[in-house]
């Protein structure tokens, strides 16, 4: 991608000063939200507020970031690609990238399962909050099933990347067809140099240029949107839930706060050659965004254009490693999963062996492989980890309740994952030029 429609120093100004307004919007949102909820929580014109006010008004503007991914994807991706050059050195950048990708979200899934094994949430949950849980929210949990049911790794899994028609997997949201068109299409662009290609290319630059203009718009009624959201979620649940989920709760978090502010620190550091103060000055518009969408699609966006006039990372590494990043590399996920599985064990009274666990972190891996960058889009394919080793799917009900709180906070891991990754590869690409 060429150059963007502001210098990189306005560019920084203009992205800190509306990080601080969307922060603004948050901590407006998060203090009006558990306001109405002390004051009027149960009450059905609350409900019907919510229901009928800020949470359509959030939904519009979580949407308006959303409808232009598909788009920036294929756009960046396939230039990303194209500019990466021959066949080997899209193979090196892409083994590295992939290697990074699994290595720390085993890592994250392997700090998860310590804390929980240390922490042993599930055994202090009673068995009547148990179950006033999963009468509540049994039906959220026998639709995750259904879609659970449809998401059943095998064979299929492999030949469904490819899609049959690009197009349909667009308007679908299958972002990994997406993803292996782009890479195609880019491969095939880097191959053939002719005027008529060049033109294609230039058209592509114009339209990652446009979209990007798009978002500058969206972002502009960002702390609306994100006051909405928080809004709704704050104004639902209050503490009540948070607290009889107290140490569930403290558990996930704390595993994602190690993962964020130790392990991505020191991995900024030691592979990416940079601060991590200066790293996470830079990325807090991304951290904000991806706190308030719980959608690592809708912060994708942001992120590509942080990475560029924030983090000078080249354009060709970064709209190849995180339009990847958000569709597969998804490590506070993966601790989430690995976290919750044993959570429900434990409330069940089941143990599960050493050989169990590492079955879940395998699972965990692979399933956030498949994890839609959507809010919410997890919890499917945590039924697929529960019952690979042998947990009641429908236990996920107990968590249900409070997912958005934790899917705002594992967004944020993910994403600053992806954005480590880029840092990495941008660092040995350098070297080795």
């Amino acid at each position: 991608m060429t150059d963007v429609t502001a210098t990189p120093a306005h560019g920084n100004r203009r992205t800190s000063r509306n990080a601080t307004r969307i922060l603004a919007g948050l901590v407006a949102g998060a203090v009006a939200g558990v306001v109405a909820n002390l004051a009027a929580g149960g009450d059905p014109r609350l409900e019907s507020f919510i229901r009928y006010s800020t949470e359509p008004l959030g939904q519009i503007w979580l949407r308006s970031l959303i409808m232009v991914v598909v788009p920036l994807v294929f756009a960046t991706l396939t230039l990303g690609v194209s500019s990466l050059g021959d066949l080997r050195h899209l193979g090196r950048v892409g083994a590295k990238t992939m290697a990074y990708f699994l290595m720390v979200t085993a890592l994250a899934v392997t700090i998860g399962l310590t804390l929980v094994n240390i922490i042993q949430p599930g055994d202090g949950l009673d068995i009547e909050t148990r179950d006033r849980l999963l009468a509540t929210y049994s039906q959220q949990a026998r639709e995750s099933r259904a879609l659970a049911g449809q998401s059943r790794f095998g064979i299929h899994t492999l030949v469904n990347i490819v899609p049959r028609n690009p197009i349909a997997a667009a308007a679908q949201g299958d972002m990994l067809g997406v993803i292996f068109f782009s890479l195609v299409f880019g491969v095939a662009l880097a191959g053939i140099h002719s005027a008529r290609t060049m033109a294609l290319a230039d058209t592509l630059v114009g339209l990652a240029d446009v979209v990007i203009a798009i978002i500058d718009l969206v972002m502009k009624v960002a702390p609306v949107g994100v006051f909405c959201l928080i809004f709704s979620v704050a104004a639902r649940f209050g503490f009540d839930l948070l607290a009889r989920l107290g140490w569930y709760v403290v558990t996930v978090l704390v595993g994602l706060a190690i993962v964020e502010f130790v392990i991505y620190p020191l991995l900024v550091l030691s592979f990416g050659g940079r601060s991590p103060r200066g790293f996470f000055q830079a990325i807090w518009p991304v951290i904000v965004t991806a706190f308030s969408t719980s959608s690592s699609n809708a912060t994708l966006p942001v992120s590509l254009r942080v990475s560029e006039t924030s983090l000078r990372i080249p354009p060709n590494i970064g709209g190849f490693v995180l339009p990847l990043g958000a569709t597969i590399n998804m490590n506070g996920t993966a601790l989430f999963e690995g976290v919750t599985v044993l959570f429900i064990a434990q409330v069940f009274g089941m143990h599960l062996s050493l050989g169990a666990q590492a079955v879940i972190v395998a699972m965990a891996v692979l399933t956030a492989i498949g994890t839609a960058g959507v809010p919410g889009g997890s919890i499917p394919l945590l039924v697929l980890v529960l019952e690979a080793v042998g947990v009641p799917g429908e236990g996920i009900a107990i968590v249900i309740g409070v997912d958005r709180l934790l899917d705002m906070s594992r967004t944020v891991v993910n994403v600053t994952g992806d954005l480590t990754a880029a840092a990495f590869i941008a660092r040995t690409e350098a070297a080795s030029e």
